[in-house]
């Protein structure tokens, strides 16, 4: 397990709520921990390799989505690690990318195919996803007509906030926010026709995209892991209700029915619930990957 890492040859770069990010020069070394956040909060209790499953589901759809944009990896081999980590690459196994460094696109890229979340309840308020007009009577968890693009600003610390898409525009270029709605969109319907073929609806998620010094629109960060979307069991799916999860909904759900403000400090995680988390993970990984 690894929660924290602390490369004092290399140059911190970011610590995000998951990964933490050093200075390659012109790359970034950056490993995926055990963490895990919810509510925008990091919880006190690691999840079992974790870091690794989101890195392997990551590096799964970079190369399957890769005809349709490309993505900031450079190499996941141990072989290109830095010397100043050569020590650890035990721990970094299977947890690491070497990445282009970029300028990161100050939103993440919401793509959301059913109603859930905090789409349902801005839903049940006002008919509506962030600004976007839906069919009356739609119901929790139902497929929504189209794929809708619902950004949101991105908080170094706090919680995310949902925009409108012209706030998006204002913000970034018309023709930038524009491009970023399209590939977003064209990245969800070609990886929900594969994970619905291995038997999971990927509900919603968010990628964040940087532009290179070239001008190149790229996939950072991570794409399609369970921290990143909604992955449900397709055989279990029953509109109307709450569903059965591959992903930290499960936590959610626990922390929902503690007496939690959804401030720092977050409680612990009971040793059942961390060890079921680890486990939808892993089948998630499992489920996306087999048989190929």
């Amino acid at each position: 397990m690894l929660e924290k890492t602390d490369f004092s040859k290399l140059k911190l770069y970011k610590k995000g709520k998951v990964r933490d990010v050093y200075e390659l020069g012109n790359k970034l070394l950056i490993v995926a921990t055990d963490r895990i956040s919810c509510f925008d909060v990091v919880l006190p209790t690691p999840i079992p390799n974790k870091g690794k499953i989101l890195t392997q589901i990551s590096l799964f759809w970079f190369s399957y989505l890769q005809d349709l944009v490309s993505n900031h990896l450079i190499s996941a081999d141990d072989k290109d690690l830095p010397q100043e980590v050569s020590q650890n690459k035990k721990e970094l196994a299977g947890r690491f990318m070497i990445t282009e460094k970029c300028e990161v696109f100050p939103f993440e890229c919401v793509v959301r195919g059913y109603l859930a979340g905090s789409g349902f309840k801005d839903y049940q308020k006002t008919s509506s996803v962030c600004g976007i007009q839906l069919p009356e009577g739609l119901k929790q968890a139902d497929k929504l007509p189209e794929p809708i693009f619902t950004p949101a600003t991105k908080a170094e610390s706090g919680h995310d906030q949902n925009v409108d898409f012209d706030y998006m525009k204002k913000e970034v270029g018309e023709n930038v926010a524009e491009k970023l709605k399209d590939i977003s969109i064209q990245l969800y319907k070609k990886a929900t026709e594969l994970a619905e073929s291995k038997g999971i609806i990927i509900a919603d998620t968010k990628f964040e995209f940087g532009k290179t010094d070239d001008n190149r629109i790229i996939i950072i960060d991570e794409a399609l892991t369970p921290d990143s979307s909604r992955f449900w069991p397709r055989s279990e799916y029953k509109p109307g209700k709450s569903q059965p999860s591959f992903d930290k909904q499960f936590v959610r759900d626990y922390l929902e029915s503690c007496d939690w403000d959804k401030t720092p400090p977050a409680p612990e995680l009971p040793e059942e619930i961390v060890k079921k988390t680890s486990d939808k993970y892993n089948q998630a990984l499992e489920m996306l990957t087999e048989n190929r």
